[in-house]
């Protein structure tokens, strides 16, 4: 599989990586044995950036990465780059959160990561959300302190603003931003791709299939009751039906070219910019091996240019989250 570079300086990875959380919570009942198998197919055709944080099944995530990377050695340690991320502070059972950017959690957060995954080192650490009350620079200074101590490799920063980059990066460079971006979901156009791209800055995308939506294999009706999607706004009611005209319109360029819905809406963000890489999240080696395959297919710009404007997102109906879902997301 083609590579990407995680910043400037930071390790190269698998264009596409793989998101882990869904393997924990939020879509439904999940299977261990099921997900260790995934997780070491993935390996196996090449992909290499494993993307957790503590907040996914409340540890459970990063257990059960830290399982597979301890089942595989020495050799399977080497191969992966893990990612994982701090600030989101949940109860078991709920959605809602708060968000803690103190430089006393990011160290005891990191810790408990640590022991967690059951490695001496993070690869790429993130702030998975902002408290505006406690300034970028504080919490980019305690984080540079736990790269200077080797217990992290490289700094990043989840769903910030433009100018809360620009301020971290003066601190310390900053190896990737995490946000969603997809076809239904282009707020990073606004201006994030583009600082990411001046600052040497790699931008990985989250939620790059819009939670399954576009890849037109979501029964709404058959979500289990624990899944996130049922309070979605884009997966109800008037939205949904007209979410879903997009979702058939992409089906049938993806016919055309002989492509999944999957592999065309992957295609596209890769095809967008080169510091661009997407984390799709899967249970599934059969979805695994289909989203791979996505690393090689080429667009032209002329068919970039036609799912930008199928796309348009004065076309996508709802918001990306429930209300409570956008605690600690910056604008801008």
């Amino acid at each position: 599989m083609q590579q990407r570079q995680l910043g400037t300086h930071g390790p190269m990875v698998s264009a596409l990586g793989l998101g882990c959380m869904g393997m924990s919570e939020f879509y439904g009942p999940s299977d261990d044995a099921e997900s260790l198998r995934t997780l070491a197919r993935a390996l196996e055709l090449g992909v290499s950036l494993f993307d957790t944080a503590d907040t996914y099944g409340l540890g459970h995530n990063e257990s059960l990465l830290g399982r597979f990377l301890d089942e595989g050695g020495a050799a399977r340690r080497r191969q992966a780059v893990v990612a994982s991320k701090f600030g989101i502070v949940r109860e078991a059972g709920t959605y809602e959160r708060r968000i803690d950017n103190s430089p006393a959690y990011i160290r005891s957060a990191c810790e408990a990561s640590l022991r967690r995954l059951g490695v001496e080192r993070i690869d790429l650490y993130y702030c998975h959300r902002r408290d505006p009350d406690v300034p970028i620079e504080e919490v980019v200074g305690a984080m540079a302190e736990l790269v200077a101590e080797g217990k992290i490799g490289a700094i990043g920063l989840s769903e910030v603003s433009v100018e809360t980059l620009r301020r971290a990066h003066a601190v310390h460079p900053v190896a990737a931003v995490q946000s969603e971006y997809s076809l239904w979901s282009r707020e990073p156009e606004a201006g994030m791709l583009a600082a990411c791209a001046e600052l040497g800055t790699a931008f990985v995308a989250y939620s790059p299939l819009g939670r399954a939506f576009l890849t037109a294999t979501v029964d709404t009706g058959k979500l289990a009751d624990d899944d996130f999607r049922k309070r979605n706004p884009r997966f109800s009611g008037e939205a949904e039906a007209r979410n879903r005209q997009l979702v058939a319109a992409l089906g049938e360029l993806a016919v055309a070219r002989g492509l999944s819905n999957a592999q065309l809406a992957l295609a596209w963000l890769l095809n967008k910019a080169p510091h661009v890489i997407p984390i799709p999240g899967t249970r599934r080696i059969t979805y695994l091996e289909s989203n791979v395959s996505a690393a090689d297919i080429a667009l032209t710009a002329d068919e970039v240019g036609q799912l930008d404007r199928l796309f348009d997102p004065l076309a996508v109906t709802g918001a990306r989250y429930p209300e409570g879902g956008f605690v600690g997301v910056e604008k801008g």
